[in-house]
C-alpha cells in the first residue's frame, strides 16, 4: 500500500463520484437537475477517462431505464436526481427491485414539494425512499453526513447493490452536496469492492431466478450467451410472467427477505456521547453536525445528552433505537421535514418514553441553537 495518503478539498458531490469510480462504476446515465447536477458533470469528465460511458437523458424516468439497462449488460451502474427527478423515477425503482437488477440512485434532496426550493436543503424524500414506488419491495437507503462519509458510502451503495442485487439510494442533502471539505482518497488495496455473483453453470442450464441458498440469484450479464427474460411482471424462474399466487406471492417476499433479514449485515450507525445520555437527539445528514454542536453546548451545562445518527435509513434500524429507548429518558428526533423518520422513531420508541420532534421546512439546516431551545424548553 501507498504509506502516502491523497488529500482534495472536495465539495459532497464530487466525492460521490470519487466513491462510485472507485467501486467500480463505469455507467452513468442523468439529467442534470439541482443541487445534484456536478454528480452528473464530474461523472461525464472523468467515466470517459476509464473505460466508462456516460449519457444524458431527456428526463430522469428515462435515466432510471437507462441505468437498469447499463447493469443489465454488466457495467456498475449510477443515476443521480433531486426532488422532482427522484418522482420521476419511482415507477423503474420499483421495475429494478422485482427485476433484481443492481444499481446506484442518489438523491441530493432540496426543499419541496413540486419545484419547491431548488437550491435550498431539506430532508423530505425519507418515506419516499421507502414508498415511492408501489407495492411491497426492498429499499436500502444510506445517509452520509460529510464529504469523507460521501466518498465512502458511496463505495458501500454499489456494495450492497451488488451483493443483494437491489437497487440502492444514497440520500444525501444539499448540504452536504454542497459543503466542501478535506477527503482522504483510500488506496485501492484499503477498498473492498463488491462484485454480483456470476453464474457458473452452461448458458443452457441457466434459470434467471432461481435462488441459492442465500436467496440471491446468480446474475448473467447480457451479452455473454445467457439468454433470459426480464419483465416488471410477477415472473418465476425462469424470468416469464406468472399469475399463480403462490409463486408471485414467493416472489415479492424473497427480495424483500434477502435485503430484511440481511439488515445486521447493511447496518451502519454512530453513538455520539452516548454512554450516559438521559436525552437522545436521533439526527442524519447535514442535521447531525448541528446536534453534535448543540450536544457538546449542552454537555458543558452538565446536560446529559447524546445522538444517535442512523447512516442505514432503511431497512429501519428498531433494533437500535429499541435500545436506546430502554435508557432514554426523552428522544427528540430532529429533522429538515414536519416529521417523517419521527413516525418511525416513535412507533418503536414512544411507548417506553417520550418521543418529540425537532423540525424545519423554511429550506435552512437546523441550527445548533434551535435543538438546544428545543431540548432545554422541553425541560423546563
Amino acid at each position: 500500500m501507498n504509506s502516502e495518503k491523497k488529500y482534495k478539498l472536495l465539495q459532497g458531490n464530487e466525492a460521490c463520484v470519487e466513491g462510485a469510480l472507485a467501486a467500480g462504476m463505469r455507467f452513468f446515465a442523468g439529467y442534470p437537475i439541482t443541487p445534484s447536477t456536478e454528480i452528473a458533470e464530474i461523472s461525464a469528465q472523468k467515466l470517459p477517462q476509464l473505460g466508462g460511458k456516460f449519457i444524458q437523458m431527456e428526463d430522469e424516468l428515462a435515466s432510471m431505464a437507462a441505468i437498469i439497462g447499463g447493469s443489465l449488460a454488466g457495467l456498475k451502474s449510477m443515476t443521480a436526481t433531486s426532488g422532482p427527478g427522484f418522482s420521476l423515477m419511482q415507477e423503474n425503482i420499483g421495475y429494478a427491485a422485482i427485476t433484481e437488477i443492481p444499481c446506484v440512485i442518489v438523491n441530493v434532496q432540496r426543499g419541496g414539494p413540486s419545484t419547491g426550493l431548488p437550491t435550498s436543503p431539506a430532508q423530505g424524500e425519507i418515506m419516499q425512499a421507502k414508498w415511492g414506488t408501489h407495492g411491497d419491495h426492498p429499499v436500502v437507503a444510506l445517509t452520509p453526513n460529510s464529504v469523507q462519509e460521501t466518498y465512502e458510502y458511496a463505495i458501500e451503495a454499489f456494495n450492497i447493490a451488488e451483493k443483494y442485487r437491489t437497487p440502492v439510494i444514497l440520500l444525501m442533502d444539499e448540504t452536504v452536496g454542497h459543503m466542501r471539505e478535506k477527503l482522504q482518497f483510500k488506496d485501492p488495496s484499503e477498498i473492498k469492492v463488491v462484485n454480483r455473483k456470476k453464474p457458473t453453470c452452461k448458458p443452457e442450464e441457466y434459470v434467471a431466478y432461481r435462488p441459492d441458498e442465500d436467496m440471491i440469484p446468480p446474475m448473467a450479464s447480457f451479452g455473454e450467451g445467457y439468454r433470459y427474460h426480464v419483465t416488471g411482471l410477477t415472473h418465476d424462474e425462469t424470468g416469464f410472467p406468472t399469475n399463480n399466487n403462490e409463486i408471485s406471492g414467493k416472489l415479492v417476499q424473497r427480495i424483500v427477505d434477502k435485503v430484511e433479514k440481511n439488515i445486521d449485515d447493511i447496518t451502519f450507525y454512530e453513538e455520539y456521547k452516548m454512554d450516559d445520555a438521559e436525552i437522545v437527539i436521533v439526527a442524519f445528514g447535514g442535521v447531525s453536525r448541528a446536534a453534535k454542536s448543540a450536544i457538546d453546548n449542552m454537555r458543558n451545562n452538565n446536560i446529559k445528552v447524546g445522538m444517535f445518527r442512523p447512516i442505514t435509513i432503511w431497512p429501519f434500524l428498531e433494533k437500535q433505537i429499541s435500545a436506546v429507548s430502554e435508557k432514554a429518558k426523552e428522544i427528540y428526533v430532529a429533522e429538515m421535514n414536519l416529521g417523517q423518520y419521527f413516525l418511525e422513531v416513535d412507533r418503536v420508541a414512544g411507548k417506553k418514553c417520550p418521543v418529540k420532534k425537532i423540525n424545519k421546512i423554511t429550506g435552512e439546516l437546523i441550527t445548533p441553537k434551535e435543538i438546544t431551545d428545543a431540548v432545554m424548553g422541553g425541560r423546563e
